[in-house]
């Protein structure tokens, strides 16, 4: 036989895959909604040179109807739009459905980025607020990460100028 004659065997197997990996993957991102992640605590960690380094606190909740399954953390901090912390973890654990877990990541921030956003703070004189972004994954098995992002802002106190005792 000829390669003539395998090649529309070879596109209907290469379609019929494409099509159930299509079908599969439809079903596994079925409307799920996104995890709530909150910072739930900090704690110092051993620092070395020119870095510090602290255990963040998640807070994840799951508000979908089935648990979620993880075996590593991923996280990314952003301030002010530059990056400020990251860090990894290989725990593992399960979010229940409708619930929620503490997961604790260290992280690490340069002293670059400290003194970037003390610089930055500085010449903006404390005006404004203060924009953060939180993102990262928790990595379930065959390939299956839940992403997670969360952002705000933090409103620094004003010294009140006209305020004298």
């Amino acid at each position: 036989m000829s390669a003539r004659h395998f090649l529309p065997r070879i596109i209907a197997v290469v379609t019929l895959a494409v099509a159930l990996l299509t079908a599969q993957g439809c079903a596994l991102f079925k409307g799920r909604d996104p995890l709530r992640v909150t910072v739930s605590g900090v704690e110092p960690l051993d620092s070395q040179g020119l870095e510090v380094r602290m255990l963040v606190k998640l807070r994840v909740q799951n508000p979908n109807d089935a648990p979620i399954d993880y075996n590593g953390v991923a996280l990314e901090m952003s301030v002010r739009g530059k990056s400020f912390a990251s860090g990894v973890s290989d725990v593992g654990g399960t979010v229940p459905r409708f619930g929620e877990s503490v997961i604790s990541v260290p992280v690490t921030v340069s002293a670059f980025s400290m003194l970037g956003q003390a610089y930055d703070l500085f010449r903006s004189g404390g005006a404004g607020p203060i924009t953060y972004e939180m993102k990262g994954k928790l990595n379930g098995a065959n390939f299956n990460s839940t992403s997670f992002r969360t952002q705000g802002q933090l409103d620094l106190p004003t010294t009140g100028a006209g305020n004298s005792h």
